[in-house]
């Protein structure tokens, strides 16, 4: 009996609602991938604004460039230091700044060239001196003597206002010997107004004793700094350089740092 039970026929408003469940679940199929899709991608933003921050923190910072360095890399480039200055003017041998000062510096090398060159020509004149002709020795005995060898000479002049020394006239090569023994503190053949002149220390009865002799002729010179000499040895000959107009010997002679008049010194020690 159940056989001879037919099925009822579908209607058209079964056939509508079998095709909308279709498509519902055709749509619900659809939409599984690309909610897939969707969440790969949100997942992998995250995982990029997660590791693109580390990313950056372990990076190294590049270290600051100095103007040089930049230069360096390029070998065209100009640097100029901020405390850069200009370079000095040069004004050959001369620092004097001033056109007076540069004149007077001028005129010191050229009188220091002058007696160099004098020098040269009379140092090879004073070969000519010859030494065996005069006495290495001047005469007389005891801790002083005459520094010009008696009757050669006449004074012109001694200590008074800024002359500090007697001015002895003699002829030019004259010997001159010390007047005591000692060490020679200066020989030059240019010391100030004096010209060529040597200087020496001496002790004569426990005082100490300066001595000075100038306007020797130039490369007379018979005696150098440091060297000792005895009283009377032959230290060079009379001349007229420096500040003199004569051939003369200037004679200076200082007793514990007094200045002395020379020729009354001489008569009261020289033997």
């Amino acid at each position: 009996m159940a056989t001879d039970i037919e099925k009822p026929a579908k209607t058209t408003e079964d056939r509508a609602v079998a095709r909308t469940s279709r498509a519902r679940i055709d749509a619900r199929k659809a939409v599984k991938p690309l909610r897939s899709i969707a969440i790969f991608g949100a997942v992998g933003a995250l995982v990029a604004a997660v590791a693109l921050p580390a990313y950056a923190a372990t990076k190294p910072a590049e270290s600051a460039a100095t103007v040089q360095q930049l230069a360096a890399v390029d070998a065209q480039s100009l640097v100029v230091a901020s405390d850069a200055a200009a370079a000095p003017l040069s004004r050959g041998t001369f620092t004097a700044t001033t056109p007076d000062e540069i004149e007077k510096k001028k005129a010191e090398e050229a009188a220091a060239a002058r007696a160099k060159a004098a020098a040269a020509t009379t140092s090879t004149a004073s070969s000519n001196f010859d030494i065996g002709s005069y006495a290495l020795v001047s005469p007389g005995s005891g801790e002083v003597r005459y520094p010009l060898p008696q009757g050669s000479y006449n004074v012109s002049r001694t200590v008074g206002g800024a002359h500090q020394g007697a001015d002895m006239l003699a002829p030019a090569g004259t010997p001159i010997y010390a007047a005591a023994a000692g060490v020679v503190r200066a020989s030059a053949e240019n010391i100030g107004g004096y010209g060529v002149a040597v200087m020496l220390d001496s002790v004569v009865g426990g005082q100490r004793v300066q001595t000075t002799y100038g306007h020797m002729i130039y490369g007379s010179r018979q005696v150098q700094a440091g060297q000792t000499v005895a009283a009377g040895q032959l230290i060079g000959f009379v001349g007229s350089t420096g500040r003199s107009t004569a051939n003369h010997l200037h004679f200076e002679v200082w007793v514990n740092g007094g200045l002395m008049e020379p020729i009354a010194w001489l008569g009261a020690n020289a033997g």
